[in-house]
C-alpha cells in the first residue's frame, strides 16, 4: 500500500560539502554550529596559554638560566618567532592537499604537547653551571650544559612545528562548522572570529599575568610543564568534541595547490597568446562576461593549451583560472598589511622598554613588572569584542544591510588608522618621558626611575588593543573566506605570515636605522640610555610609514573584487 503524503518522513537538513566523523550526510541541527565552535574556541584558548607561556618570557630564560647576552637571545627570539608564523604555510598546505584539517591538528597537536614536554625535562636537568654563575665572574661557568641547550632548542622547534599545523588549521577547522548559504549561520560564522579572538585574548591575559610570575619567582620547570598539561587537556578537549564536528568533503578534482600552480605554468607558456585568441575560446566555451575575469587578465592564457589543440590535461578550466586570481588577488592586501605587522611588533619591545625607566610603584614596596603592561592590550579586546560584536554590527547592519555590518577590507582598514594613532600618542608619551628626564638632570642616569608615572604607556597599549579587535580579525576573516574552500588553510596560514615577515622587517629596520645613526661618535636612536636614545623619532617615523601603508592599502581596497557576495 502506497505511503501518503502525511505519512511520508520529513527529509532531514543536510549541510551540503559537509559529512559527520563517520561519513555520513551530517545534519545541519545535530552538528556543527555553536556546539562544535565551544570545544574549539576552549582548544584556542589552552593553546594560545602554551604558546605565549613560552614566547612572553622566552628571553628571560635565555638570558637566565642559558646564560645568553641580552644581543644574542633577542636573535634567537626574533628567530623563533618568525618561524612560528612562518611554518604554518607548510602545516596548513599539508592539510589542505593531503591529510584534511582534522587529523592533522591531532598530529600537531601530539608534536605540540611532545615538544612542551622536552622543553620542560630540559628546564629540570641540572646544571650547575648555572646556580655557580651567581658567584663567579667567570662567563664560561654561567653556560649550561651542551646536552642542556640541544634538548632545549630542539624542543623549542618542536613546539614551533606543532604550532605550525596547529594554528592555522583550528581556526579554519572552527570556521567550517558554519554553513556560509545559510543566512543565519553565515551571520554566526562572522561572529565566531569575533569570539575567537576573545577567547585568544583571554588566554592571553591569564598567561600574562599569572604564568609570567611562576616563571620569574618558582620554578622555569613549572613555568614550562603548566603549558604542557594546557595543550594536553586542549588535545582532549578537541576529542571529545569528534562527534559533533562537520568535515569538508574532499573533492576528487587534482590537489588544489597543484590545480592553482598548473594555470601558472600554463599562462606562463602561452605568455604569446594574443587577447582576441583567448575572446574566441571565451566565447567558444560560453562563458559569460564575468567582473573577476578582468583582473589579471594574462591568466585567462591558461585557458588554451600552448600549441592551440585541446590535448587532455593541457588547458585549463575557467574556474581554476579564477582560483588562481582569488589567490594572486590576495597579494596588494598581504603586502599592505605588513607594516600593522612592524608597528605592532614594537609592543613587546621598546614600549616595555619604556616601562623599566618609568615609576611602576602601586604600593611601596612593590613595582608593576613592565612586561605586564602587554596586558592592557588583550584586555581592550577582551572589553571590545562584545561592544563591536553585539552593538556596532547590528547597527551597522541596519544601514548597510551586510551580514556583518562592514566589509572585512573595511573593518582592516579602521584598524589601520587606529594603529597610527597609537603610533602617534607613543611618540608623544616618549617625548614628554625625554622631557622628564631632562628636566630631573637624569639624562646619564640611565638605572635612576624617571618620575612620571608608568600609566602614561596605558592608551597606546588599549589604542592597540581596540585596532586588533579591526585589523587581526578582520585580516582573519578575510584570508579565511576569500580562498577556494580548499585552502582555507592555506588562506589563514598567509595571515600569520604577514606577522612572521613582519617580524623579521622589524629587525631588519632596527639594525639598519642602528647603524645609520649610531656611527661616528653619534648616539644612536636606540642607546642602551633610553634618555639620550630618541625612540620618540623612531615612532614618528613608524607613524609616517604606517600612513603611507593606508594610502597604498585604500587603493588595493577599492579596487579588490570579493570573491563572495555574501561578505560584501
Amino acid at each position: 500500500m502506497p505511503i501518503s503524503d502525511a505519512e511520508t518522513p520529513l527529509i532531514e537538513d543536510t549541510v551540503d560539502g559537509c559529512v559527520d566523523y563517520n561519513g555520513r550526510p551530517v545534519n545541519r541541527s545535530g552538528s556543527g554550529g555553536w556546539r562544535s565552535a565551544y570545544f574549539i574556541i576552549t582548544v584556542e584558548m589552552a593553546e594560545r596559554f602554551a604558546y605565549y607561556g613560552i614566547s612572553s618570557n622566552l628571553i628571560s630564560y635565555l638570558t637566565g638560566p642559558m646564560g645568553q647576552s641580552t644581543a644574542a637571545a633577542a636573535e634567537n627570539v626574533n628567530a623563533w618567532s618568525g618561524t612560528t608564523m612562518v611554518l604554518p604555510l607548510i602545516g596548513a598546505f599539508l592539510a589542505d592537499s593531503f591529510l584534511g584539517r582534522y587529523r592533522t591538528i591531532v598530529a600537531a597537536s601530539v608534536i605540540y604537547v611532545l615538544g612542551l614536554g622536552l622543553l620542560t625535562l630540559s628546564a629540570m636537568l641540572p646544571s650547575s653551571s648555572y646556580s655557580d654563575c651567581q658567584n663567579t665572574n667567570e662567563m664560561t661557568s654561567c653556560s649550561p650544559y651542551t646536552l642542556q641547550v640541544i634538548l632545549f632548542f630542539f624542543s623549542l622547534y618542536l613546539v614551533a612545528l606543532g604550532q605550525g599545523g596547529h594554528k592555522p588549521c583550528v581556526q579554519a577547522f572552527g570556521a567550517d562548522q558554519f554553513d556560509k548559504l545559510d543566512p543565519e549561520e553565515c551571520k554566526a560564522r562572522s561572529s565566531f572570529f569575533n569570539w575567537w579572538y576573545f577567547g585568544l585574548c583571554g588566554g592571553t591575559i591569564f598567561t600574562v599575568s599569572i604564568l609570567n610570575y611562576i616563571q620569574d619567582n618558582l620554578n622555569w620547570g613549572l613555568g614550562f610543564g603548566l603549558p604542557c598539561i594546557s595543550m594536553a587537556i586542549a588535545l582532549i578537549v578537541f576529542l571529545l568534541g569528534t562527534k559533533s564536528y562537520r568535515y569538508s568533503i574532499k573533492g576528487d578534482e587534482k590537489n588544489p595547490c597543484v590545480r592553482i600552480g598548473r594555470v601558472f605554468v600554463a599562462a606562463v607558456r602561452n605568455r604569446r597568446t594574443t587577447p582576441s585568441a583567448i575572446a574566441l575560446e571565451e566565447e567558444t566555451r560560453g562563458t559569460l562576461p564575468h567582473q573577476g575575469s578582468e583582473q589579471f587578465k594574462f591568466l585567462n592564457k591558461a585557458l588554451l593549451a600552448p600549441d592551440g589543440s585541446k590535448e587532455y590535461g593541457m588547458v585549463c578550466s575557467f574556474s581554476e583560472v579564477e582560483e588562481a586570481k582569488a589567490i594572486i588577488g590576495l597579494g596588494p592586501i598581504w603586502a599592505t598589511s605588513l607594516m600593522y605587522a612592524i608597528v605592532f611588533a614594537q609592543t613587546s619591545t621598546f614600549f616595555t622598554k619604556q616601562g623599566f625607566t618609568m615609576d611602576r610603584s602601586v604600593t611601596p614596596g612593590f613595582n608593576i613588572p613592565a612586561s605586564s603592561l602587554q596586558s592592557f592590550i588583550s584586555l581592550a579586546s577582551v572589553l571590545s569584542i562584545p561592544i563591536y560584536d553585539r552593538i556596532l554590527v547590528p547597527v551597522a547592519r541596519g544601514f548597510t544591510q551586510k551580514p556583518a555590518g562592514i566589509t572585512m577590507l573595511q573593518r582592516i582598514g579602521i584598524g589601520m588608522f587606529l594603529s597610527v594613532i597609537a603610533m602617534v600618542i607613543a611618540a608623544l608619551v616618549e617625548m614628554k618621558r625625554l622631557e622628564t628626564a631632562k628636566e630631573y638632570g637624569l639624562i646619564d642616569e640611565p638605572n635612576v626611575t624617571v618620575p612620571m608615572s608608568v600609566c602614561w604607556l596605558i592608551p597606546q597599549y588599549t589604542l592597540f588593543g581596540v585596532a586588533d579587535v579591526f585589523t587581526m580579525v578582520g585580516l582573519q576573516e578575510f584570508f579565511y573566506d576569500q580562498v577556494p574552500t580548499e585552502l582555507r588553510s592555506v588562506g589563514l596560514s598567509l595571515y600569520l605570515s604577514i606577522f612572521g615577515f613582519g617580524s623579521y622587517l622589524s629587525s631588519f629596520l632596527i639594525s639598519a636605522i642602528d647603524k645609520a645613526t649610531g656611527g661616528h661618535g653619534h648616539t644612536s636612536w636606540f642607546a642602551d640610555n633610553l634618555n639620550r636614545g630618541h625612540l620618540d623619532y623612531f615612532y614618528w617615523l613608524l607613524a609616517g610609514f604606517s600612513g603611507i601603508e593606508i594610502i597604498l592599502y585604500l587603493f588595493f581596497a577599492k579596487s579588490y573584487i570579493y570573491n563572495r557576495a555574501s561578505v560584501i
